[in-house]
């Protein structure tokens, strides 16, 4: 028997449109110049959502190379300590790199070899997107350049 999904009231009033945009709100607030790649990459991602080969492609390397999907793993201890509660632990630190962010890395460095990009730029705080970005680019033989910021690993 598969469980119906649960709507939560939220009082929201004012969900996005098929662009993401929230009423007059939402969008893209970028400079200028930076308006022309954003929208290369926009008809690119529209373009890949298309087409089946691509999603192919990302759901086999999610299979094969990312060790999706992640099992889900009954947490009987914690749900016994906590009374009532059956608690349920979604394992996506058994995904490779050791986190959830390889599944949006992988999908960006394929969209960018797609669009014949060779360089991915990836920004990181505790390193894990760092590590992804690099390990995605690894494997399709992009130039990967991550940056940390000063406040990284560690910080509060």
């Amino acid at each position: 028997m598969q469980e119906q999904p649960v709507y939560i009231e939220t009082g929201m009033t004012n969900v996005p449109d098929e662009r993401g945009y929230y009423g007059d709100f939402g969008g893209r607030f970028v400079p200028e110049t930076l308006v022309p790649a954003l929208d290369e990459l926009t008809a690119a991602y529209v373009e890949a959502m298309a087409d089946p080969a691509f999603q192919a492609r990302l759901a086999h390397l999610h299979r094969t190379y990312t060790g999706r999907p992640t099992p889900v793993s009954y947490a009987e201890r914690l749900s016994k300590t906590l009374g009532g509660a059956q608690i349920y632990l979604k394992r996506e630190d058994l995904a490779h790199t050791g986190a959830h962010k390889i599944n949006n890395a992988l999908g960006q460095a394929l969209l960018a070899e797609r669009m014949g990009k060779r360089r991915i730029v990836a920004e990181t705080g505790a390193g894990q997107h760092g590590v992804a970005s690099a390990t995605a680019c690894a494997m399709l033989g992009l130039e990967c350049h991550c940056l940390h910021g000063q406040r990284g690993y560690g910080a509060a």
